[in-house]
């Protein structure tokens, strides 16, 4: 039902089979939405280019927690604090070494894997609760370290970051850093893309599919589980750098459970194990608040609003609504968003045919 392959196309090698856009239509989407984000910023307004270049940051350090968990298997439950640990390295790095912040947003994704690694070598010899155990233990941990070392995180009272700049071109309005973001959804987007179709790649998803019949078959379960969480943690540090020097500050408080909590939402709203739907659920986390305050303000007055008392409880609202929309998920769209795309593809593809 899902395939789109038109008839008559068929594959004699396994690159051809394994290539990222099959179809001269997907490959014909692909440039027109390239065409439609490149002119985004011309008829957009600055907030709703604050909204995208959000969907952007949070959408690749959701791909990285997607790979950990939707491609193999494991699970994180501090994600948010490896996201901060990115975007508090890339503002040290830029004011303790006075490095250029486009070269401290990499570093700062390599710095993150290496602590990634270091919290991901004992939890890859757990599993299932006990792994959600470490990975939480994980977040609380690195939760006190941005308290405490002021040196490096400006401990509670945060720490200013700079917009990157190239030349004497500075990025710091939304028009100019949207183009950089957007590069970096691309390069990241399509680097976890093809390392799916590597060895290593398909070496992940065995682990996920079953650690006993993979471990049989030769592949290292320790080596590939700690490599996930590394790979997930550069994701984390490149999208929490981008995150600094977008708002420009960094504090302590943003970096809590609550939000490792969302970037779980986002992985199983958009779909497990689904490269694009890691980004579909980042947009739908980012508009889903903007979506309850829109609510909020057109019932203000009413006779819901004076039985609920919603106006003074709107940030509650929100939590409420994420928690709800990730039940109503699991319930009657476990695939995510991912999975209802392609349904909706096939249907205009096979339509008015049924099979």
């Amino acid at each position: 039902m899902t395939v789109m392959t038109p008839a008559g196309d068929f594959r004699t090698s396994y690159r051809a089979d394994t290539t990222i856009f099959p179809t001269r239509g997907s490959r014909a989407a692909l440039w027109a939405g390239l065409a439609v984000l490149l002119c985004a910023p011309l008829v957009l307004d600055r907030y709703l280019l604050s909204l995208l270049i959000n969907v952007g940051t949070l959408g690749i350090a959701a791909l990285g927690l997607n790979i950990l968990v939707g491609f193999t298997g494991q699970i994180s439950i501090g994600h948010a604090a490896f996201f901060g640990f990115g975007a508090f390295s890339s503002a040290w790095l830029h004011e303790s070494f006075g490095l250029p912040v486009l070269l401290c947003i990499p570093v700062a994704g390599l710095m993150t894997a290496l602590v990634g690694l270091v919290f991901g070598a004992p939890a890859a010899r757990l599993k299932g609760l006990y792994l959600a155990i470490a990975t939480l233990a994980a977040q609380f941990i690195l939760e006190d370290f941005f308290a405490r070392a002021r040196w490096f995180t400006g401990g509670v009272a945060g720490r200013l970051t700079e917009s990157p700049a190239i030349g004497s071109f500075a990025l710091d309005r939304e028009e100019s850093y949207f183009y950089l973001v957007l590069a970096f959804v691309i390069i990241m987007f399509v680097a976890a893309a093809n390392l799916m179709r590597t060895r290593d790649g398909r070496a992940l998803v065995a682990v996920r599919d079953h650690y006993l019949s993979a471990e049989i078959m030769g592949i290292n379960l320790a080596y590939y589980r700690t490599l996930s969480f590394g790979i997930a943690s550069f994701y984390a540090g490149i999208g929490g750098a981008l995150y600094a020097h977008h708002l420009q500050f960094v504090s302590v408080e943003a970096f809590n459970i609550l939000f490792s909590i969302q970037f779980l939402g986002m992985v199983i709203i958009g779909g497990l194990g689904s490269i694009m739907g890691s980004l579909m659920g980042a947009a739908f986390m980012v508009a889903l608040p903007e979506v309850v305050q829109a609510a909020a303000d057109a019932l203000a007055g009413g006779a819901i609003d004076r039985a609920l008392k919603i106006g003074g409880n709107i940030s509650f609202l929100r939590e409420m609504a994420i928690g709800a929309a990730i039940i109503l998920f699991l319930i009657f769209e476990p695939d995510g968003l991912a999975r209802r795309w392609k349904l909706i593809k096939a249907y205009w593809k096979l339509y008015p045919y049924s099979h």
